[in-house]
């Protein structure tokens, strides 16, 4: 901590880039740890379900598993997603760079959140375009559609789309141009997004946090295996 703290005192340009496990501690379940979403049994298996083949052609499965799974009740953002924003607020930090899809950052005040999987609150119809809130899916049942007809559609990236361009284009920005890059609570084993540390050129440090190793912690300048809300929490900011 004492190591990390100095890190941050020295940074002048901070981006963090996070992964399901920054919101494990709002209770809100990841997808790979041993009680994560991949491990429980389904008819189908997650991965499967959550593509757009899946939603194309068992539309009314996918939603049962969405709303069950993906919309889930939570406590609302931990000490980490708040530790964040005040980082910004205080001018240190530049941006969050999330997989994360559930909305906690901007809740906990953050303001430049680039989502790189998209968000549950935003909906859209897939014929008309009309945008629709996170409610108009809790709180329907079986297919929603919209006004016209059309199907409504998360606009969350499922597997076999692609991220949107400019939402990476500015996340590669963004860390091309930071001093300091601060990794939590992700595997790093999903691609393109685990692929953006390489673009990291600064020289105030390179930072892990997470609970278990990642692929890149050999190359990190600093690496913390513990609870990422009890670190970032404990940074004088």
């Amino acid at each position: 901590m004492r190591t990390l703290q100095q890190i941050y005192d020295d940074a002048k340009r901070i981006v963090f880039f996070g992964g399901a496990g920054v919101s494990t501690e709002s209770g809100i379940k990841d997808f790979r740890s041993q009680d994560g979403l991949y491990r429980m049994q389904y008819k189908y298996p997650p991965e499967e379900i959550l593509s757009h083949t899946f939603f194309l052609e068992n539309t009314e499965e996918f939603y049962r598993f969405y709303r069950d799974r993906i919309l889930v009740s939570h406590s609302g953002p931990n000490a980490a997603h708040k530790a964040l924003a005040e980082m910004e607020r205080k001018g240190k930090l530049s941006a969050v760079i999330t997989q994360n899809i559930d909305g906690l950052h901007q809740l906990a005040g953050s303001k430049k959140v680039l989502e790189l999987h998209g968000s549950v609150e935003r909906n859209f119809c897939m014929r008309c375009h009309r945008f629709y809130p996170a409610s108009a899916i809790s709180e329907s049942t079986g297919i929603p559609r919209c006004e016209c007809g059309g199907l409504i559609k998360p606009d969350v990236v499922l597997y076999e789309e692609s991220l949107d361009s400019d939402v990476l284009e500015e996340a590669i920005t963004e860390i091309e141009r930071a001093d300091t890059l601060i990794v939590g609570g992700t595997s790093l084993v999903v691609y393109p997004a685990a692929g953006l540390l390489r673009y990291f050129r600064g020289k105030n440090g390179l930072v892990l946090i997470n609970r278990d190793r990642t692929p890149a912690d050999s190359y990190a300048d600093l690496v913390i295996h513990d609870s990422i809300g009890k670190v970032l929490g404990g940074l004088v900011i």
